[in-house]
């Protein structure tokens, strides 16, 4: 009897489940030190989240090349709640390296912003933690806990800046649709559960090859409800909805978050089900999902290409839609795992979905870092001034390092030289693609690669422009005796979306002419004295890192390579 008790307890693999249980840890830490510490050293909450999610991007070193599994069934030891393969590691570098960059480029927000910075923190660790579990998870109830502890914290992120409408708009919207996406994942997982009688992912997918005729209908329902709700998290076309509004309204460290490990999460969700769980359903969710990467790499390409560059916060919108089109190309993979003859070949595909992913992880995170270097070199912080693709416009004339790294990241995300590991992320899903036999899609990736490339070289050939002309006397005065700059209409109008002009200067115009004449004149002082804004060290640092790791990735893409054919399950 006591041999019988004893073999019921679960051992517990503590290295294996280090990562995302130091992020939670630290991030406990981080909320109680906030009620201890005296204001003027809460800055250094900002320190110590970055220190934990570094000793948690270590302690996958001891990860590498084996395969660690936990919280184990007693009947069946081959059956884990918990895995920590080749595939749980990399998701899981995304995840913790992504949420690092972010920490890094949050420290001058928080400061800055005045965000409360205990609940700051610790909002983003546990997103973080929550992220990082989901690629461990092989049981759908794991799966959807590891979903939301991810997503929950993101909406108080978005809307952490209370006395801001835009932020307050963005959180709602945000939780919406996010709520309707748990709602139906909750269902189709609930269906599944119904028909196979297990939560764990190996016994579902054998369960689902062998279904009572009479819960066919149930479990296709399941199978088809799940997918919808990782694709709400994915913001594949049609639920995509939620991305623009979102980007703009959060913090511009959440919302590069969000466009990295946001989208990290909802697609290690989608392989998780789709390969792992739901492979005799393949036949269903290879050519649905082969439709969503069609529309949505079109959608978000367009959207992307019909941005005015004078409009408020032209910058970060463009970068949401790109982030749609992006998803688009991340879906491709796994819409050719669907068509795979074998379980390798879904595998090897699943490979090339990975790589981009870290490929797009580094780059697109830079390019927000630099998108808030310049905002917060700006004339006004604060405002929309910064934020718009008419304010990079001869940055290489003022910031010659930023313009260059800008550049270098956008030709990443297009797919050109010198950003070799954004031509080899694009081939590999190329690749994949083409071997599936899905020539059609293949095409429309083709066509959309063209789209993309025009707004991303439009936005770099600008950063290298000749400064527009100066502004002449009349538009910058203000209008007598009001005590207003002439052009305050034009900002009011730029900053609700609407044109302020009749093309991009006259978007920059307004962002000049709109300053009040004391910060003109500092303003012109300032240039005339060769001084520029100080720029937080952070932020500085946070274009470097990326940078190097995009110079370095394309200095060695057979990465790309090894992911891209290597087994990671």
């Amino acid at each position: 009897m006591n041999t019988t008790a004893a073999s019921a307890v679960q051992s517990i693999d503590w290295l294996a489940i280090a990562p995302p249980t130091l992020t939670a840890v630290v991030g406990l830490v981080v909320l109680v030190a906030d009620l201890f510490l005296a204001e003027r050293h809460k800055p250094l909450l900002g320190w110590v989240s970055i220190a934990g999610l570094a000793v948690a991007g270590l302690s996958l070193l001891p990860l590498r090349g084996g395969d660690k599994a936990t919280f184990c069934l007693v009947s069946d030891g081959d059956v884990c709640s918990y895995v920590a393969d080749d595939f749980t590691v990399a998701i899981q570098l995304l995840v913790l390296g992504g949420a690092l960059l972010t920490a890094l480029l949050s420290l001058h927000t928080v400061a800055e912003q005045k965000l409360p910075a205990g609940e700051y923190w610790f909002l983003l660790l546990s997103s973080a933690a929550g992220a990082a579990l989901l690629p461990a998870s092989r049981d759908l109830a794991t799966l959807v806990i590891a979903l939301e502890v991810a997503s929950l914290p993101a909406f108080a992120l978005v809307g952490l800046r209370r006395d801001d409408r835009r932020s307050s708009e963005a959180a709602l919207k945000f939780f919406l649709s996010s709520v309707v996406a748990t709602a139906v994942t909750l269902l189709g997982v609930s269906f599944v559960y119904a028909t196979t009688g297990s939560m764990h992912v190996a016994r579902v997918a054998d369960g689902l090859t062998h279904v009572d005729p009479r819960l066919e209908t149930l479990a296709q329902t399941g199978v088809a409800l799940t997918l919808i709700g990782f694709a709400f998290k994915t913001a594949a076309v049609p639920f995509h909805f939620w991305v623009p509004d979102t980007y703009v309204g959060a913090p511009l460290p959440i919302a590069a978050y969000l466009s990295v490990i946001g989208k990290a999460v909802g697609f290690t969700g989608l392989i998780v089900v789709t390969v792992r769980a739901f492979p005799s359903y393949a036949d269903v969710w290879g050519p649905a999902t082969a439709v969503l990467a069609a529309l949505t790499m079109t959608v978000g390409n367009v959207a992307a290409l019909r941005q005015r560059p004078d409009h408020a916060r032209s910058a970060v919108r463009l970068l949401a839609w790109s982030s749609v089109g992006q998803a688009g190309y991340l879906l491709v993979p796994i819409a050719a795992a669907g068509y795979a003859d074998s379980a390798a070949d879904a595998e090897h595909a699943i490979g090339a979905t990975v790589a981009y992913a870290l490929m797009y992880a580094a780059v697109n995170l830079g390019a927000f870092a630099v998108v808030a270097l310049v905002a917060h070199a700006a004339t006004r912080p604060g405002t929309s001034t910064g934020l718009r693709l008419t304010d990079h416009r001869s940055l290489y004339a003022t910031r010659p390092l930023a313009a260059l790294a800008l550049g270098f990241f956008l030709l990443c995300l297009a797919g050109l030289p010198p950003g070799v590991i954004g031509l080899f992320a694009k081939v590999a899903v190329f690749s994949a693609v083409v071997d599936a036999g899905l020539g059609w899609l293949a095409v429309v990736m083709a066509v959309n690669v063209v789209i993309a490339l025009y707004y991303y070289l439009q936005w770099t050939a600008a950063l290298f422009r000749a400064p527009a002309p100066a502004e002449t006397p009349a538009t910058a005065a203000p209008a007598p005796g009001s005590g207003q700059p002439a052009a305050s209409t034009s900002e009011a109008a730029a900053d609700s979306g609407a044109p302020s002009g009749p093309g991009p200067e006259a978007g920059a115009l307004a962002v000049r002419t709109a300053a009040p004449a004391g910060e003109r004149a500092r303003a012109t002082d300032a240039t005339a004295d060769g001084a520029r804004p100080r720029v937080p060290a952070s932020l500085t640092a946070t274009v470097a890192l990326t940078t190097v790791i995009g110079v370095a990735l394309s200095g060695a893409p057979q990465l790309v390579l090894h992911f891209a054919s290597g087994t990671l399950f």
